[in-house]
C-alpha cells in the first residue's frame, strides 16, 4: 500500500506531516507528500476571526482527501474545526506535545510592554495577567513571527512551544503555564485525517496515541459546546481525565471557569454546557464586538 499525504507548505506542516511519513514508511508504507495551499496560508495581514477562523487552514486539504487527490492530511489538530464533512475520519491522533505557549523576548522581561499575537484566547489571558501591556496583532508562519520580533516591532510574542520544538528552535523566553495561561483545545497534537476507508483507516490507526485521543475527545466536546473558536478567547485543556477550561471577555477583565476530573465524553458535555451557561454573555459580546453572526 502507498499513501499520498496532504500537507500546508510551511515549515513547521511539513516538518509534522514528516513525523507521520518516517512512522509509516518504518511500518513498511510507502507514502508521498502532496503540498496543498491553503486560504490561511495566502492571507496573513488578517486577523484569523475575520476570514473564517482556524477551519481555514483545513478546508483545501479536506476538499483534496474527498475529491481523490490526496489520501489523507496531517494537522495541527487545534486547527480542525467541531463540524466536519461527511466522508472525513480523524484516523490517527498522534502522541501530545508540550500543549503550552511559549512567551519569547530578546531583552529583559520587564522590558516587555508590546507584545505581538492575533488570537483572542492570548490577547485576553495577557490582559488579564497585566492590563498595562499592549498587543498588537502578529500573523505569519514561525520564520515571519520571529523576524518581526527580532526586527523591533514588538517586545515579545507569543508562540506555541510545541511547534519550537518540533522545529528544533531555540529562542529566549519562558514557558506560560497552562493551569494559568490555559491552552487551545488541542494544542500540540498532531492528527491524521483520512477518508472514511477501512483498509486505509486501519493502517493509519496505528499511529494512535489512546490517552491524547481520549483528552483531546474530552477538550472537543467542551469546545462544541462553547462554540467561539477564534472569536471568543477560550482556553481548554484537558491531561489524564483532569479538564480546565475557561471562558474570558476580550480584555480579559473577566473569566467564568471550571476546573474539575471528567471520567467520560458525556461528563465532559455536561462540563461544556454548564461553562456555557455562565459565560453565554462573554460570548455574545465577543461575537458583537468583532461583528461575528453566530
Amino acid at each position: 500500500m502507498s499513501i499520498k499525504i496532504g500537507t500546508r507548505g510551511s515549515k513547521l506542516a511539513l516538518v509534522q506531516a514528516d513525523t507521520v511519513c518516517r512512522k509509516l514508511t518504518a511500518m513498511g508504507i510507502g507514502v508521498e507528500q502532496v503540498v496543498i495551499t491553503t486560504q490561511g496560508d495566502t492571507n496573513h495581514g488578517v486577523p484569523l476571526h475575520e476570514i473564517g477562523g482556524q477551519g481555514i487552514f483545513v478546508r483545501a486539504l479536506d476538499d483534496a482527501i474527498l475529491s481523490g487527490e490526496i489520501d489523507c492530511a496531517v494537522h495541527s489538530m487545534k486547527d480542525i474545526p467541531a463540524v466536519r464533512p461527511s466522508g472525513l475520519f480523524t484516523a490517527a491522533i498522534l502522541k501530545r506535545d508540550s500543549p503550552a505557549d511559549y512567551l519569547t523576548y530578546p531583552s529583559a522581561l520587564p522590558a516587555v510592554n508590546v507584545i505581538g499575537t492575533s488570537s483572542t484566547r492570548r490577547r485576553a489571558q495577557l490582559l488579564r495577567h497585566d492590563p498595562g501591556i499592549t498587543i498588537k496583532d502578529l500573523r505569519g508562519n514561525i520564520d515571519t513571527r520571529l523576524r518581526k520580533l527580532n526586527a523591533g516591532e514588538y517586545d515579545a510574542i507569543v508562540l506555541a512551544e510545541a511547534g519550537l520544538i518540533r522545529l528544533g528552535i531555540r529562542v529566549p523566553g519562558e514557558r506560560l503555564p497552562v493551569e494559568k495561561f490555559v491552552p487551545s483545545p488541542n494544542q500540540g497534537t498532531i492528527a491524521v485525517v483520512s477518508r472514511a476507508d477501512p483498509s486505509l483507516m486501519e493502517t493509519i490507526a496505528a499511529l494512535d496515541h489512546p490517552q491524547t485521543r481520549t483528552d483531546t475527545a474530552i477538550e472537543r466536546a467542551v469546545m462544541e459546546h462553547l462554540g467561539g473558536g477564534c472569536f471568543t478567547p477560550l482556553g481548554i485543556y484537558c491531561r489524564a481525565g483532569h479538564l480546565i477550561a475557561e471562558v474570558l471577555s476580550l480584555d480579559g477583565s473577566r473569566t467564568e471557569r471550571i476546573e474539575t476530573d471528567v471520567p467520560t465524553i458525556e461528563r465532559a458535555r455536561e462540563q461544556g454546557r454548564i461553562l456555557k451557561g455562565r459565560a453565554q454573555d462573554l460570548i455574545d459580546d465577543a461575537y458583537k464586538k468583532l461583528k461575528v453572526v453566530p
